[in-house]
């Protein structure tokens, strides 16, 4: 069995053409969550990957062999929720109360500019399409958000040279951040009936009784 002991985030330095030959290391999530485990690489070779506790492998990644090849990280398809707004009976800013309620559980969430992607999870499922959320089953690759002070946070760790002048106290202070306030509507809960199937056919009508 190969070691590989180094982790090459987005494979930053290297040759893109010596990292497009190099072989693929195809993992899920689950997988590429772990810091130690064993996999078989796309020209079959038994790999053993030990990397520092902590460390999180993301899709184009490169891992460096204690022979000294070059594997490239792959995430691979699998199976996954992923949430969209209803445009008839929503707004985009029901996606944003979703991933608030999600990371109150502290759910694996992908984020995207049109959907959130998390791991198969029935109880949760129907939680969404009660808030009137379309959610369909789908095989896709899974990159969820890092921690915020965790190995590769967020979808690429790139690096942050803004101008930090006031951060540092040089200038005017920057004003303080007022908390993010997320409305809820009286709705949130999901009228019976109101239950969004894989595709939201929006069979129901909104039949609801407004006491007319």
């Amino acid at each position: 069995m190969i070691h590989a002991t180094k982790r090459i985030a987005g494979g930053a330095g290297l040759a893109p053409v010596l990292v497009k030959r190099a072989p693929a290391l195809e993992l899920d999530w689950d997988t590429r969550s772990k810091s130690r485990f064993a996999a078989t690489d796309s020209s079959g070779r038994e790999i053993g990957v030990v990397l520092p506790r902590g460390t999180t492998l993301r899709g184009g990644d490169v891992l460096v062999a204690d022979d000294g090849s070059l594997l490239r990280v792959v995430a691979a398809a699998q199976p996954v929720l992923q949430v969209r707004h209803c445009a008839e009976h929503g707004s985009p800013f029901d996606l944003l109360r979703a991933a608030y309620h999600l990371g109150n559980r502290h759910v694996p969430l992908e984020l995207q500019p049109a959907l959130l992607q998390f791991e198969p999870d029935p109880v949760l499922a129907d939680m969404l399409r009660r808030q009137h959320l379309i959610v369909t089953e789908a095989r896709a690759a899974f990159e969820p958000e890092g921690g915020a002070y965790g190995d590769g946070a967020g979808h690429g760790a790139h690096d942050h040279s803004h101008d930090h002048a006031h951060a540092h106290g040089h200038g005017d202070p920057a004003p303080a951040r007022k908390p993010l306030a997320i409305p809820v509507k009286a709705h949130d809960a999901g009228p019976a009936g109101h239950v969004h199937g894989p595709g939201c056919g929006h069979g129901h009508g909104h039949a609801h009784d407004h006491g007319h």
